[in-house]
């Protein structure tokens, strides 16, 4: 059966006939999993990875690491067995030399494309990165020069992108480098996860504008401290924009996978636009997750949340509040809180997202044209959207092979009758299933 005999080109969005009553279970966070899988490989032992999400970017990681030399065996526990995980999916990642000759594909998956580049490096022989047409598209040079700085010797006939071959001389001297990160957190993340292994370890410092996204750094700090790295970063009393990690052997770890945050979002707008009440298992307390905003962000738009054992629980009340909101940290949450705001009772401002340009398509174009055409009033700012509520009607809504356009549609879809949405089958990147969660979230 093809993916597109499951999921038609176009996708009728379910249309909520009254207040949605559910509890979902969200697979889980990409940008865990896939920062998990490239510390496991270079650690000094084996690690689990427990409740791994399963989605087209995580595999590109799993097969990019595998072709590198990575032993990743997937297995599913029924019950607790000594030395092996309690119940459920986990990968077993057995670290190796990494080698080459390899190819590996991006697809489209920003962290694979910016993470895997600097672990080829420690790798020894060529590895060719290519990827699906929009990643040629996507900002690599942070990434790129910092490792010619660093030490490394990459071929990308100056392009600063995709296609690219690294010639990895087995190690890495490392040592300090500047770079813009304004278009990307990613490049700080991608230098500090490998840095460990970097012979001099690395000071990565931040010479451009606005750093976005700054929830992914902490998460990248976080996770290598856990694995026993040495990190000495802004929030923790150091320079501002510099990041300094000593070099030393990793530890194999444990490590249950959280719930996707910023994939639970359709899910929370839901009972928001419905006045219904929707519950997402195992949110964390505490938590780097930039999804975590959400509880503030759609309580602000006209909802209410509560954190019990059950988890999280969010209720709205059917009316939606015009928010003006810096989403500079969490640009990700954007497109969906764009269409919750095209649906609201008064204006909305999103600030601080021009970077946003550069994602999986330009999300504040896409945005615009999208929800314009199905008769909203939304203008591009220099580094947002203002968003005038109208009387929305039904129609075609394109993604642009983004999955948070598909979900973004989806949202919109609730409220507004006939709405479809175009190559659904692309919330496959971070959401498997997604229709499927969709419609029994509905209780169709």
């Amino acid at each position: 059966m093809t993916e597109s005999s499951v999921h038609p080109a176009l996708w009728p969005a379910p249309f909520a006939t009254g207040a949605v009553e559910a509890t979902v279970t969200v697979p889980g966070s990409k940008s865990v999993t896939n920062r998990a899988l490239v510390l496991a490989s270079l650690a000094a032992e084996p690690g689990w990875l427990r409740r791994p999400l399963r989605s087209r970017d995580s595999l590109l990681m799993a097969e990019a690491l595998r072709a590198l030399g990575v032993g990743i065996e997937e297995t599913v526990s029924s019950s607790s067995v000594a030395g092996e995980p309690d119940g459920g999916e986990a990968w077993r990642v057995i670290p190796a030399g990494l080698h080459g000759p390899a190819t590996v594909d991006v697809g489209n998956a920003g962290t694979v494309m910016r993470f895997l580049p600097p672990v080829a490096a420690l790798a020894d022989g060529a590895i060719r990165f290519d990827g699906d047409p929009r990643s040629y598209e996507r900002p690599l040079h942070g990434v790129i020069d910092a490792l010619r700085v660093l030490g490394a010797r990459i071929d990308d006939d100056g392009r600063g992108a995709l296609p690219m071959t690294v010639h990895g001389g087995g190690a890495l001297d490392g040592g300090s480098v500047e770079i813009d990160a304004s278009s990307s957190s990613q490049f700080v993340s991608a230098l500090l996860l490998s840095a460990p292994r970097f012979n001099q370890g690395v000071e990565v410092r931040h010479v451009g504008g606005r750093l976005p996204s700054m929830p992914h750094i902490r998460m990248t700090v976080d996770m290598l401290r856990a694995v026993g790295a040495q990190v000495d970063e802004p929030e923790t009393g150091g320079e501002p924009n510099v990041w300094r990690v000593s070099p030393s052997a990793l530890l194999g770890r444990d490590l249950t996978v959280e719930p996707d945050l910023s994939n639970a979002q359709p899910f929370l707008a839901a009972a928001l636009i419905t006045g219904g009440r929707v519950t997402i298992p195992d949110w964390p307390e505490r938590t780097t997750q930039p999804g975590d905003a959400l509880r503030e962000i759609f309580t602000e738009m006209g909802g209410s949340w509560e954190l019990t054992e059950a988890g999280l629980t969010f209720t709205g009340t059917g009316r939606i509040q015009g928010i003006d909101v810096d989403l500079g940290e969490v640009g990700e949450l954007t497109p969906g809180i764009a269409a919750v705001a095209a649906l609201a009772d008064s204006p909305s401002t999103l600030r601080g997202v021009a970077h946003l340009r550069l994602h999986e398509t330009d999300r504040l174009a896409a945005l615009t044209k999208e929800i314009n055409e199905l008769g909203g009033d939304v203008t591009e700012t220099e580094d947002g959207l203002l968003i005038r509520p109208r009387p929305l009607h039904g129609g075609v809504f394109h993604t642009y092979d983004d999955h948070r356009m598909a979900t973004a549609g989806s949202i919109i879809g609730l409220a507004v009758d006939g709405v479809q949405i175009e190559n659904v089958a692309t919330t496959a990147k971070t959401l498997p299933d997604f229709p499927r969660m969709w419609a029994g979230m509905l209780g169709a």
